[in-house]
């Protein structure tokens, strides 16, 4: 699977995780010179305090377009260590 925004891959993995119809991709895969901090939180009932960055590509700014949780409850350990994207991000194949 490969995440693309803006023109460039954000992260590329064999190893994504599906939850919710969302691939959670190793924290490793994402360069952090593409992120900066977000104070966004939200939460889920069973995943638990979901933390966010922001995406900086080619001077272009998307807001809180990665999520991770890096503190999951149980039932959400395994995506402990992972991100996912939205806000136009283009997951694929």
């Amino acid at each position: 699977m490969k995440a693309m925004w803006n023109g460039s891959v954000l992260a590329h993995s064999d190893d994504t995780v599906v939850v919710e119809g969302n691939h959670y991709f190793p924290r490793s895969t994402l360069d952090d010179a593409l992120l900066a901090p977000s104070d966004t939180t939200t939460f889920c009932p069973w995943k638990g305090t979901a933390h966010y960055y922001h995406l900086v590509v080619d001077g272009e700014r998307n807001a809180d377009a990665v999520w991770y949780y890096p503190q999951p409850l149980p039932a959400a350990r395994e995506i402990e260590d992972r991100v996912a994207f939205w806000h136009g991000v283009e997951v694929s194949p």
